[in-house]
């Protein structure tokens, strides 16, 4: 019948400094947010306590909840950092 043409793919290349961000803001929340729902709700916390083997300080508590949100973000933050730069390494590069 007719040719058929194939729509090109786009590729788009990752902000570093907005994904690294990003990642370290959710991380740094998430932890923060579970270690106070495990306060409220009167959880030991056994799992969560095996974060203080990573993060120096960190305990199941209000003060050890902020030390986690810092070491979470700090985490993330490397994270996101490292992924976005890998993914850009490694994006197709354009023929043009």
């Amino acid at each position: 019948m007719f040719p058929v043409k194939l729509k090109q793919e786009v590729f788009m290349k990752l902000n570093v400094k907005a994904f690294a961000l990003a990642g370290g803001i959710a991380f740094g929340l998430a932890v923060f947010l579970l270690t106070i729902w495990y306060l409220i709700f009167g959880f030991e916390g056994h799992t969560l306590q095996k974060l203080h083997h990573v993060y120096l300080g960190y305990s199941v508590s209000f003060p050890g909840a902020l030390i986690g949100l810092v070491w979470g973000f700090v985490d993330g933050f490397i994270g996101g950092a490292i992924f976005s730069w890998l993914y850009n390494l490694f994006l197709p590069k354009k023929n043009a």
